[in-house]
């Protein structure tokens, strides 16, 4: 079936340009934004959550990744305006600084300065990630960072190696100290730069983290930072001979003051006394580092928001809450988030080619990720906070060639309110009009598509403006942190791909913490995680009303969501935002409190929400936004066994969207009286649609007015 559906006679419409809507069309949500970033002061913390200083507004960050090579000076303040008019009120811009040895980039530098400046205009904050491993490969005998053979990068190295972390602060100095050549002002007294990350997607507790990969120099440093800090541990070394039973690898070497490290693999599935050692070395030695980072960014100046970094662990249930802790050294707790489709084929991890195969996959159904297997109860929108810290998503997406990714966009808004995320932010941006190719090589996350930036008014408005309200906390979890340094793990791990019958399995280590929490609770409201001292507790509100694992349904605790993942259905039935995404064919009809939408497609996305604040049944001005699937023109794939598909070919711009279909019907007794009028894609009017009392929707209109 979804193979028929990418190539078969279903009809198609091409969707032009897409870039930024002009003042005054229903589309424009400029004026969601501040009149620049930062008009009232730096973005702080407060009570949890993000505010503005100045007037201790809270705020939430709907934003997008640009890549620091994709920001050209001459193009950026078209983007910032396209952006904003869509409701992003955050850039994350990520890209090194620094040139193929490492050292300073002065270009690269005035680039980020620019990209920040012109964000700020239309009142976008920047948070600037600028350290990536894989952005570094060292040349072989490169004085500072000798050993690498210039086809490989230096994971883990910035934690442990110190003239890996001199250059690192040069770049941070560089890029916060040099004066903005339009205002004479650093970055680091710019409050439009709300906060950086000090390391992308790389830790000590992944398996980029090898012994085996390190060259000789850097795994004699890490294997004297562990002799060292087994040193000065109560006892020393002797003490610790004894507890693992006698030295045993072969490059232990305590004479020249160095001990080996096992295996993060070994480390999780053994735990043996030498494994709960290295563990908590290593967890002390990332957070060490993140501490004295963020401490040398103060001194430069910067009091923005700092977030260690936000990569996953080699085990989610043993190592991911380890992760967590090393994190409390920033500000807020950030990670990562990506739905596969099961790419397979050369270089299917960050390009899209002929001959690659994939599988279409429902996040709505938590279909597994290679087709067959049983529901994965696992998603990147779930998100549990720790430590009442703010909890942020600084990348996310549904990766192409999925056709479900159209889900993408109201799933994250609608979750991300209900949990209360601090920010979600998109992969990725390069351009300010629809395109599949902004780059020379097709990349499975384009932004810039209908499916994804086309769906952002009505999304951003639901989670910006908390049109779906947050929920009250349903699971409190108390970690032991002596316990979580014993191995003994979490019942809640994050990103853990659990089974729907079988949930993850925890260590078997006696005295191990509770069973395992339903990962669930997040679609029905808060989880809340604290590392304690010598407590281990987990407190889940009643969810019998709530979660129905044999309908396979959750409900929000609010009562605003409600997840079918039996059929793929999501229905949002809020005051100000009611609609419904997913598999309308199968559900029928469905009728939220003012509002029924009604479709023969077996996905599709329609919701209604308030512009002017006000409650759908009241509201003068509200915006229905309409999405089924999109893909590249002569986009072509063939099935083979099992679910899979092969890409024939990519396609190429325009995009196009599946023909829309259905009705929409609001009631409310002056429901005739309401004027529908279909906007094209940059939310111009086109023609009058009917009134509010029953509205046909046109095959090929993403967008109406609704209004008195």
């Amino acid at each position: 079936m979804a193979g028929a559906s990418r190539t078969g006679p279903d009809r198609w419409f091409t969707v032009p340009d897409g870039s930024a809507s002009t003042s005054g069309t229903a589309l424009d949500l400029r004026s969601l934004n501040e009149r620049e970033a930062g008009a009232h002061g730096r973005i702080v913390v407060k009570g949890g959550t993000f505010v503005r200083a100045g007037d201790s507004e809270p705020i939430r960050f709907w934003g997008v990744n640009l890549p620091l090579d994709a920001a050209g000076e001459e193009s950026l303040p078209q983007l910032a305006r396209t952006l904003a008019s869509r409701g992003v009120n955050l850039v994350r811009v990520q890209g090194r600084v620094f040139d193929d040895d490492g050292e300073v980039d002065p270009a690269r530098v005035r680039r980020a300065i620019a990209a920040v400046e012109a964000m700020k205009a239309e009142g976008i904050y920047t948070f600037l990630s600028i350290y990536f491993p894989l952005w570094f490969t060292p040349r072989a005998e490169l004085p500072w960072l000798p050993g690498y053979d210039g086809h490989s990068h230096p994971f883990g190295a910035v934690f442990f190696d110190d003239a890996f972390g001199e250059h690192y602060r040069r770049w941070w100095t560089a890029v916060l100290t040099t004066p903005s050549p339009r205002t004479g002002r650093p970055l680091a007294e710019e409050p439009a730069l709300a906060g950086i990350d000090l390391v992308n997607e790389d830790s000590l507790l992944f398996w980029t983290f090898d012994p085996k990969l390190l060259p000789e120099r850097e795994l004699r440093l890490v294997e004297q930072a562990f002799a060292s800090w087994l040193e000065r541990q109560p006892g020393g070394l002797p003490a610790a001979r004894d507890r693992w039973g006698g030295l045993s690898l072969d490059r232990d070497l305590p004479r020249e003051g160095r001990l080996a490290l096992r295996p993060l693999g070994a480390i999780v599935s053994e735990r043996t006394a030498r494994d709960v050692d290295t563990a908590r070395f290593l967890v002390e030695l990332q957070t060490r580092f993140y501490r004295q980072a963020a401490a040398w960014v103060r001194e430069l100046g910067f009091r923005g928001l700092i977030a260690a970094s936000n990569w996953i662990t080699a085990s989610p249930v043993v190592l991911g809450p380890l992760e967590k802790l090393s994190y409390r050294a920033g500000d807020f707790i950030d990670r990562h988030g990506y739905f596969f489709c099961d790419a397979r084929g050369p270089d299917s991890e960050w390009a899209l080619r002929p001959g690659q195969t994939y599988a279409d996959r429902s996040a709505l159904r938590f279909d597994p990720e290679v087709p067959g297997g049983a529901k994965r109860l696992q998603n990147p929108v779930m998100d549990p906070h720790y430590d009442g810290m703010p909890s942020t998503l600084s990348e996310v997406t549904w990766n192409m060639p999925n056709r479900f990714r159209s889900e993408a966009p109201l799933y994250l808004a609608a979750y991300g309110a209900l949990q209360h995320t601090d920010a979600v932010v998109h992969f990725e941006v390069e351009s300010s009009r629809f395109t599949s190719r902004p780059g020379p090589i097709p990349q499975p996350w384009p932004l810039t598509s209908p499916a994804m930036l086309g769906q952002f008014p009505a999304a951003a408005l639901i989670f910006r403006r908390g049109l779906v309200a947050s929920g009250p906390v349903v699971a409190r979890v108390d970690l032991d942190v002596d316990a979580l340094f014993q191995l003994r793990g979490t019942p809640l791990p994050q990103d853990s791909p659990t089974d729907e019958q079988r949930p993850a399995s925890l260590p078997s280590t006696p005295g191990s913490a509770a069973g395992p929490v339903d990962p669930l609770l997040h679609y029905a409201g808060r989880v809340d995680v604290r590392f304690a001292n010598g407590r281990q507790e987990v407190a889940v509100e009643p969810s019998g009303s709530l979660v129905h694992r044999a309908e396979r349904t959750v409900t929000s605790a609010t009562g605003e969501l409600k997840l079918d993942y039996g059929r793929g259905l999501l229905v949002i039935d809020a005051p100000r935002a009611q609609g419904v995404s997913g598999n309308l064919a199968a559900s029928g009809p469905v009728r939220t409190r003012n509002v029924a939408f009604a479709s023969s497609m077996d996905l599709a996305h329609l919701v209604l929400v308030s512009l002017d604040d006000q409650p759908i049944a009241t509201s003068g001005r509200m915006l229905l936004q309409v999405m089924s699937e999109e893909r590249t023109t002569g986009f072509h794939v063939e099935p083979i066994a099992h679910g899979e598909m092969r890409i024939v070919d990519l396609g190429q711009d325009p995009w196009q969207v599946r023909q829309l279909s259905g009705t929409v019907t609001v009631f409310r007794p002056d429901a005739a009286d309401l004027r529908v009028t279909a906007l094209d894609p940059n939310g111009r009017p086109v023609a009058a649609a009917g009134d509010g009392s029953h509205i046909e929707l046109r095959p090929d209109v993403l967008y109406y007015l609704v209004s008195r």
